[in-house]
């Protein structure tokens, strides 16, 4: 059997916007934040595009941008606020998406190494899949760590590979951004783009999904016999 037809034994999941409805716990922490700076908030809408390459990044893209050029110590204090608020309110909102629980539960009964890999902080990544109830379907559980570079840089993805025992042409990655399918490329895993997250297909398609899919029952296909799937 060569490596193109090598079956996949892992899957890793990002984990706002693909495991889990979190676009609500986000938004809020970051509103919570500007108001106690007494700076313009955003519709929940705007945070589509706001998250997914981490906590720094949010914080400055959520700052105006006018007001941050002339204050750049702004993006140290709402960083500060929003880190004390999440600690304490990092599941206000979130739920899983319909489907997941039984995704996951499939996948395990056929032997797959489960991961997540966000670059939420790492702490609160963990607390909130222990908090969704999910946490004992993952062998390994990853988020933002400080001196490690975020996704879509690999290696963090490259290091839960590692510790879930599968080399990257045995990996599924599944992701809700563009963000995701730069990593799971720069990773070799095979990228897949759930097209119930916070983004839309066109972003996934161009930044490389080699599939899309419409609901989580989808991955267990990909999982058996995905090789021979077209998009």
């Amino acid at each position: 059997m060569g490596a193109s037809d090598r079956p996949f034994r892992a899957a890793i999941f990002d984990l706002d916007g693909t495991l889990a409805d979190t676009l609500a716990t986000i938004a809020g922490i970051a509103n919570f934040a500007l108001r106690e700076l007494g700076l313009p908030q955003h519709p929940l809408a705007a945070f589509n595009d706001f998250v997914g390459d981490g906590i720094r990044l949010l914080a400055q893209r959520v700052l105006p941008a006018e007001r941050l050029a002339r204050e750049p110590e702004l993006h140290e204090r709402l960083l500060s606020v929003m880190r004390t608020r999440y600690a304490t309110h990092v599941l206000d909102g979130a739920r899983l998406y319909d489907g997941i629980g039984e995704a996951l539960a499939q996948l395990s009964q056929r032997g797959a190494a489960l991961g997540v890999l966000s670059n939420k902080p790492d702490a609160l990544t963990i607390a909130t899949v222990e908090g969704l109830g999910i946490a004992g379907r993952f062998r390994a559980i990853r988020g933002q760590r400080d001196g490690c570079p975020p996704k879509p840089d690999p290696t963090a993805a490259l290091a839960v590979a590692l510790e879930l025992g599968s080399t990257p042409d045995e990996v599924l990655y599944i992701g809700d951004t563009a963000t995701d399918m730069e990593t799971a490329r720069r990773a070799g895993f095979a990228a897949v783009g759930v097209l119930w997250g916070f983004r839309q297909r066109a972003e996934l398609e161009r930044s490389g999904a080699r599939w899309l899919i419409a609901h989580p029952r989808e991955l267990v296909a990909l999982f058996d016999g995905g090789r021979g799937m077209g998009r």
